[in-house]
């Protein structure tokens, strides 16, 4: 008998993978997930479009979610897509299973980001009890060992899927690989962590925050409007009482569960082969351990130690030992300074300006839908970020599925320093919000910002596009003030002579927040008791920044939050990348305009490092194909190093050219950012670019309008 033809062998394969996959999901799919895992929140809104009619000028931006949907009962991605392949041809079986898990995930992801929202947003009806439950539902779907045993039985049998398509089942793989938690006692651990977090977070929201004025009246503040106040009050009474409060937050949080919660998370990464929690994080994201984590930042922190000694004698040489408290500190870089700049940075222009430094870059957003809550309130979570309810994706029919975003910052506008701390968040998010709006791979598993998305990845992008606001090249062009006269040379050369000195604080300052997380998670479980916890955040400020921190490391919102924490080495590594991009921009574009409003830069951005998302070849690789040299933190200090003087020389340069140039924003040209716009205010919408004649622009106009009438002394300014 001669070899099986051509359909006979296609017969066979078929029928292995038919076996293999129900084999999978027969076996474990629906005993390893909770009964949660099999419901998903089935509700309206933020789906495929939003037509004219389900926006109001006021009230929610979009029809209820979250708390207010109906569970619906789901069949689980391997018995639906098992049943696809009985009949499918042998390619479309892969594209079936890939098609049911895209469109699974992308609905409970969503369930989850509303909850988010709505809860960090402090939205009304908003539950953490729906928050959790849809948290548990999303880690459930990532946590179904029947799915990954179906995309192993394809990804072993290649002759019967796509090249394309291994891409994307390797990329499922090892997004379920993060998740995945065999053990039914993990899990529990797993669920009780988060529970306790989501309460504990809860329960801050509500923390009141009081300080002293001048004369003696108690003020209530929001977190965002402390910090503000310590760089800029002129009495040092109110600076420290302002620092004083912030201190509150860490024997809040620690008398609130905190210690327990990092007992649990560390009880179950360690159920996971993990050696803390810290470890499991950084692994699931970056591809490499713990140890290479820090082995990475113990150089950079002995690099820059005998810098940031240097800069704190001359602090105290030139403004006295009191300059060196914690809140002094701040104030004595900026104080009077940030007053002065004050004006040519009004928050109610920063989307416009925001928007017009994109577009001029050549960034679009591929008909991303963002919902923009910039303004700060009292019971808004404490710190910007930019999330993604739909996770953009290329369906396996070839159809474009564009990213919804959500976006926040807190400005208080008519605050000192507001609208530069402001405007640098919009550059920082939007940042974040353009690279995931342009990755264009096969699954939303690559463009959702939980694990195996690299934190130094996303990170560089945001960075590198705020770190444009520090340029004399770009505030020549934007910043601006009400009247529209730029910002004079003086003011920014004086910012040069006060601050380049002291940069070394800063990057101290971030590199402290991961030896802190390193030393909580390494504390043994006796050892977790809210004095020792205190007694180590100190010790840690004191080693790594020289003194207390002007932000008390108990304090900082990432360590509390289950997604964000262990991820501010990220921050540090992506500088590191981002001073490297720009180093290696600068001399490729050196005689075609450098950085700012080069319409190259975002192409460049789009096609190196935004378009493969957490795909291979991942962040190091990313960052060496560019710039041609494996990252290294030498640029980094290299600017550190730098004399004032050169540096003076350089930026007065570009800032005449900048100027000569004119306004960026005195024009009356449209801004196209491939971009649909809802600016909003808690529950309040307040403007939608896409029912304003203007487009973006006449949405900024009428949030401009709003913010006027809101902080009338924004218009009297």
């Amino acid at each position: 008998i001669g070899r099986a033809g051509p359909l006979r062998r296609r017969a066979r394969r078929g029928s292995l993978r038919l076996m293999n996959a129900l084999r999978a999901f027969s076996a474990s799919s629906l005993t390893a997930v909770p009964r949660a895992g099999l419901r998903s929140a089935a509700r309206p809104a933020f789906a495929a479009s939003l037509r004219r009619s389900e926006i109001r000028p006021r009230g929610r931006a979009f029809p209820p979610f979250g708390a207010n949907a109906a569970p619906a009962r789901a069949p689980s991605v391997a018995l639906r897509a098992a049943a696809d392949m009985a009949t499918a041809p042998p390619s479309a079986d892969a594209a079936a299973f890939i098609s049911s898990f895209n469109a699974d995930y992308a609905r409970i992801h969503e369930a989850y980001e509303n909850n988010f929202w709505e809860t960090k947003m402090n939205l009304e009806g908003n539950s953490t009890d729906a928050l959790t439950k849809s948290f548990n539902e999303l880690e459930a779907f990532l946590g179904d060992q029947g799915s990954l045993e179906t995309v192993r039985a394809f990804l072993s049998d290649v002759e019967s899927i796509t090249d394309d398509q291994a891409v994307i089942l390797k990329q499922i793989e090892k997004t379920l690989l993060c998740y995945i938690v065999e053990s039914a006692e993990a899990r529990v651990v797993r669920e009780n962590a988060v529970g306790k977090e989501n309460a504990m977070n809860s329960a801050r929201n509500k923390l009141r925050l009081q300080y002293v004025e001048e004369d003696g009246t108690t003020t209530d503040a929001t977190p965002t409007v402390l910090r503000t106040k310590i760089r800029s009050a002129k009495a040092e009474s109110v600076r420290e009482s302002c620092w004083n409060a912030t201190r509150t937050v860490g024997p809040f949080l620690l008398a609130n569960g905190f210690p327990e919660i990092i007992r649990e998370r560390n009880r179950f990464a360690r159920t996971l082969g993990y050696v803390d929690f810290y470890d499991m994080k950084v692994t699931q994201a970056e591809g490499f351990d713990k140890k290479t984590c820090f082995e990475m930042l113990d150089g950079l922190e002995k690099a820059t130690r005998p810098i940031l000694e240097n800069a704190l004698k001359k602090l105290e040489s030139e403004k006295g030992a009191d300059a060196l408290k914690p809140w002094n500190l701040a104030y004595a870089l900026s104080g009077e300074l940030t007053r002065e700049l004050d004006p040519y940075f009004p928050f109610e222009n920063a989307p416009e300006v925001w928007g017009r430094s994109f577009a001029a870059m050549g960034i679009k957003y591929r008909d991303t839908v963002m919902r923009l809550d910039l303004c700060d309130r009292v019971g808004k979570y404490p710190n910007g970020f930019c999330h993604w309810p739909v996770a953009p994706h290329v369906g396996q029919d070839g159809k474009w599925n564009p990213s919804r975003a959500n976006f926040t910052s807190l400005a208080t506008p008519d605050e000192v320093g507001s609208g530069n701390t402001a405007l640098t968040t919009l550059m920082h998010e939007g940042g974040h919000a353009a690279h995931f709006a342009n990755i264009t791979q096969g699954s939303p598993l690559f463009s959702q910002e939980r694990a195996p998305f690299s934190v130094s990845l996303a990170e560089t992008q945001s960075m590198f596009l705020d770190s444009l606001c520090g340029d004399a090249a770009w505030l020549g062009r934007y910043a601006r003030d009400r009247k529209g006269a730029p910002v004079p040379w003086s003011l920014l050369q004086r910012s040069i002579e006060e601050k380049h000195p002291y940069e070394v604080f800063q990057l101290r300052g971030m590199i402290a927040v991961p030896y802190f997380e390193k030393a909580l998670y390494e504390m043994d479980e006796s050892e977790l008791t809210a004095e020792n916890i205190s007694k180590v955040a100190d010790e840690i400020e004191l080693k790594i920044q020289g003194g207390l921190a002007t932000r008390p490391l108990l304090s900082v919102p990432h360590i509390t939050s289950d997604e964000s924490s262990c991820y501010y080495h990220g921050y540090v590594f992506a500088e590191m990348a981002v001073h490297q991009t720009r180093a290696f921009f600068l001399n490729k574009f050196k005689d075609r305009g450098g950085i700012v409003d080069n319409p190259a830069i975002g192409p460049e951005l789009e096609q190196n490092y935004w378009r493969l998302g957490s795909g291979d070849p991942g962040f190091l690789a990313m960052v060496e194909n560019l710039t041609g040299a494996p990252l290294s933190h030498d640029a980094w200090v290299d600017s550190l190093g730098k004399t004032v003087s050169d540096l003076i020389a350089e930026e007065k340069a570009e800032y005449e050219k900048a100027v000569a140039a004119g306004s960026a924003t005195a024009n009356d040209s449209s801004v196209d950012l491939q971009m649909r716009a809802l600016f909003v205010h808690g529950d309040d919408t307040i403007a939608d670019s896409s029912l304003e004649t203007n487009g973006y622009l006449g949405a900024c106009a009428t949030f401009k309008r709003w913010v006027n009438d809101k902080w009338p002394k924004t218009a009297a300014a």
